[in-house]
C-alpha cells in the first residue's frame, strides 16, 4: 500500500501550517491525495501559504485562528469539520515558543511558553480525539520538539513545555488506542525553518558568537553533519497518519540526525 493510497480522500487539518514544518506537511498531506485545511492566526501568512499550491492538487480551504484562545480553537475545528466533514488526521504544528536567555526568562515568558505550544496544541487536540473516538478512527500527529528530552539554557520554557506535550501526546495514545484513534509524536532537531534563526539570534547574544558560526558548529555536531528540512519532517508525518503505520501509537520520533544519542 503506498502512501498516496492510503490518504486519498481522507480529510486533514494542519495547524501552524503557513510556513516552515506545518507548510511542508500540508503539502506532503495534499500531494498524497487528502483534503487539507491548514490554520494559522495570520490571513495575510494563510494567503501567503496557499499561493505555494500548484494547480495540480487540490487548494486547502484556510481557517485564520489564534489557538492559544479556547474559543478560537474550537471555531477553528467547527469550521474544519463544516468545511471537510469527520477529520481523519489532524497535524499540530501550531506554536513556537521564544526562546530567551536564562536571565531574560520571568513568570510571563513562561506562561507565554506554555501558551504558545502546549495549549495550542491541547486546546485543538482535546476537541478533536473525541469526535474521531465516536467515529472509533483517526491519527493525530503532533510536531513537538527535541528540547522537550535536552533542556537547552536558551529553550528551557519552551523546552518545558515540549516535555509536557510529549507527556499528553504517549497518554493520549494510550486513553484512545481503544477506540480506534492514534495518536504520535515527531521530536525535530535543528531543522532549516524560521525557528531556528530565532534561537540562533539568542545563543548568540548569549555568547557573542555569529548565527552562522553557531549553525556550522551545531551541524558539525549532528552525525549526519547537517539540519533537517522541514519536507522531511513531513514526510515522517505522513507515514505516521496512514495505513502503513497502523500499528504505531504513542511513539515519539526523534528526527535530530543523531545529534542525542540516547534510548
Amino acid at each position: 500500500m503506498t502512501h498516496s493510497s492510503s490518504l486519498s480522500g481522507r480529510t486533514v487539518l494542519v495547524t501552524g501550517a503557513s510556513k516552515g514544518i506545518g507548510l511542508a506537511c500540508a503539502h506532503a498531506f495534499a500531494d498524497a491525495g487528502a483534503r487539507v485545511g491548514i490554520v494559522s492566526r495570520s490571513r495575510d501568512h494563510l494567503d501567503a501559504a496557499l499561493t505555494t499550491f500548484g494547480a495540480s492538487v487540490a487548494r486547502p480551504i484556510a481557517i485564520a485562528a489564534d489557538l492559544r484562545d479556547p474559543a478560537q480553537a474550537a471555531r477553528a475545528v467547527d469550521e474544519a469539520y463544516r468545511e471537510l466533514g469527520d477529520l481523519d488526521v489532524l497535524v499540530n504544528s501550531a506554536g513556537a515558543a521564544k526562546r530567551y536567555a536564562p536571565a531574560e526568562l520571568d513568570a510571563q515568558a513562561w506562561r507565554d511558553a506554555f501558551d504558545a505550544k502546549f495549549f495550542s496544541t491541547i486546546y485543538v487536540t482535546d476537541i478533536v480525539v473525541k469526535r474521531m473516538a465516536a467515529r472509533e478512527r483517526g491519527a493525530i500527529v503532533n510536531i513537538i520538539g527535541a528540547g522537550g528530552k535536552i533542556a537547552g539554557t536558551a529553550h528551557l520554557a519552551g523546552g518545558a513545555a515540549n516535555s509536557a506535550l510529549m507527556l499528553a501526546t504517549v497518554g493520549l495514545a494510550a486513553a484512545y488506542g481503544p477506540q480506534g484513534v492514534r495518536v504520535n509524536g515527531i521530536n525535530p532537531g535543528v531543522t532549516l525553518t524560521g525557528r531556528v534563526q530565532e534561537g540562533l539570534a539568542v545563543e548568540s547574544r548569549m555568547t557573542g558568537i555569529a548565527p552562522e558560526k553557531l549553525l556550522d558548529a551545531a551541524q558539525a555536531r549532528i552525525p549526519l553533519r547537517r539540519a533537517g528540512t522541514p519536507e522531511e519532517v513531513a514526510a515522517v508525518a505522513l507515514f505516521l497518519a496512514s495505513d502503513a503505520a497502523s500499528y504505531v501509537t504513542g511513539a515519539i520520533v526523534p528526527m535530530d540526525g543523531g545529534a542525542a544519542a540516547v534510548i
